[in-house]
């Protein structure tokens, strides 16, 4: 997508009933052309970002990894807000907003985000992957030392990374330049040996395992 460009946007609905009648605004600055699916999904090969509302994340996991696989970004919309669903979810890679969470201008900006690589999650979500960070078993210790190889600023960066902030509200937070964050993202995924930010939360919140911390 270059700057210039409205977003095309395909919206799937698994169960038929699109919740969002009203997005996006005929005036919204980030999303343009939009293409409205339905079951049996054939996903264009032109669009930006592909929406996808389901009830449970579950029954549309294959769906999720088909995209994944032709580097097609994808923002889930669900109702379901447990742990197990917004784990699940975002493994894959794909951002995730729950029914009720979410404004059309946030939508909006998740669009955005999913389409420079940043995976979004509504504020209910990063709460429940935030949770999931508590059962699923790498160990204390073990996050403990992997978080001790970053710096001080590299913490509190990643801290509003899995909160599902991206690169440009990081920066406004810590009152960074979006460069400076993004280089200070390239240093941690470096250090946390993380493919990405997806990688890098699901490491620094213990959701996956890791190779243990050797120091020198």
């Amino acid at each position: 997508m270059r700057s210039s460009e409205r977003l095309s946007v395909a919206l799937a609905c698994a169960e038929g009933d699109w919740p969002c009648d009203d997005w996006p605004a005929p005036d919204d600055p980030y999303v343009g052309r939009v293409v409205r699916l339905s079951r049996p999904f054939r996903f264009p090969e032109d669009v930006d970002v592909v929406v996808l509302r389901c009830e449970d994340p579950s029954a549309v996991l294959r769906d999720l990894r088909e995209l994944g696989r032709r580097g097609i970004p994808v923002i889930v919309i669900s109702p379901r807000r447990d742990t197990d669903a917004v784990v699940e979810v975002f493994r894959i890679g794909a951002g995730y907003l729950v029914e009720g969470d979410y404004c059309p201008r946030m939508l909006s900006s998740a669009a955005v985000a999913a389409a420079l690589g940043h995976t979004y999650l509504s504020p209910s979500a990063g709460a429940a992957l935030r949770e999931g960070a508590r059962w699923i078993s790498m160990g204390g210790d073990a996050v403990e030392r992997l978080r001790g190889l970053l710096s001080p600023r590299e913490r509190q960066v990643m801290e509003l990374l899995s909160t599902g902030l991206g690169a440009q509200e990081i920066g406004l937070r810590l009152r960074l330049s979006e460069k400076t964050v993004r280089n200070n993202l390239s240093n941690i995924y470096a250090k946390l040996d993380a493919r990405g930010s997806t990688d890098a939360v699901l490491r620094w919140l213990g959701a996956t395992p890791v190779a243990p911390v050797l120091r020198t």
